[in-house]
């Protein structure tokens, strides 16, 4: 696919001419991943930035009031990072979103391994007020804070969809609540920053392949951010159908391993958690870096 071609697909979307602007807040947690693990969703072209056997991945979980989509909820897993000389960019394995039209955008147009999912969120009072913890290294580098404990915990449980039929991905105990615009709280420096990121795409269980070309993009956010607890993460991995369950194994194997290994980036341990409130995401269309095949890919997404 050369640049004029996904020039007309991303003309074609109803999100409109980009840049796509995103607003609303935020929670990018940033966790020590296995190698072996993150390497399963890069393409053998690409050389992961690793260290002792692990790499830098995570997760973004996104709550946007206002989109090209409206409003909707997303969660991109993060397995790492990958070499992009002079510097590094981060890997999307798998983009979760409660909303139709932004799943079909981030396939069709943006080369984002869409799928929709159902984000179910439950608010539990807290009964204990533990003691405020101060985190020294964090103000060392001015995103320090006393990490006060909220008033409630929010369980965000995860879902994806095909039909009517939904498969757990995890549920996330947020440790903090977003505070309101208008809201005394204390919501940390306002940052601008660029996120550049690499993304490789084919659709979800073998079908059409909406764009198989290495596609790089980025997006300026500008927000107040503050360091926070880490949220909890937990979720069970998934069996892989035998062959006599199904009339495709290999692509419900290869389904289920995508999952897991998902599943395994969303349970790996937790080092960093920040918090972007006043969130204002601006997505430059994507380019086209070089064209791929799918024999790069090692997972089912």
């Amino acid at each position: 696919m050369n640049d004029m071609e996904v020039e007309k697909r991303k003309c074609a979307s109803s999100y409109g001419k980009p840049p796509w602007i995103f607003k609303g807040s935020a929670l990018y947690q940033l966790h020590l991943v296995k190698a072996e693990t993150a390497k399963a969703f890069i393409p053998k072209d690409f050389r992961l930035v690793e260290a002792f056997g692990y790499t830098l991945g995570g997760f973004f979980l996104a709550s946007y009031d206002e989109s090209p989509a409206g409003i909707f909820d997303e969660l991109v897993v993060i397995p790492g990072i990958v070499w992009n000389p002079p510097t590094s960019c981060a890997w999307a394995a798998r983009v979760l979103v409660n909303s139709d039209e932004a799943c079909d955008h981030g396939q069709k147009h943006v080369g984002l391994p869409s799928q929709v999912a159902r984000f179910t969120k439950k608010i539990t009072p807290v009964q204990r007020q533990p003691k405020a913890k101060t985190y020294g290294f964090l103000n060392m580098i001015g995103l320090g804070t006393t990490l006060r404990p909220p008033k409630d915990y929010v369980d965000v449980q995860v879902s994806e969809m095909e039909g009517a039929a939904a498969t757990d991905i995890c549920n996330i105990t947020l440790s903090t609540a977003v505070p309101a615009r208008k809201s005394d709280k204390w919501m940390g420096p306002t940052i601008k920053m660029s996120l550049p990121s690499f993304r490789l795409n084919f659709c979800k269980c073998g079908h059409t392949e909406y764009i198989p070309n290495l596609l790089k993009y980025s997006c300026q956010i500008e927000c107040r951010v503050r360091a926070v607890k880490p949220a909890k993460v937990s979720g069970t991995l998934y069996s892989p159908k035998e062959d006599n369950e199904t009339v495709n194994s290999t692509t419900e194997v290869s389904k289920d391993n995508g999952r897991n290994l998902s599943i395994s980036v969303m349970l790996s341990r937790p080092i960093l958690a920040l918090e972007f409130n006043c969130l204002k995401m601006r997505v430059e269309a994507p380019i086209v870096v070089s064209s791929s095949s799918k024999r790069s890919l090692k997972v089912s997404n």
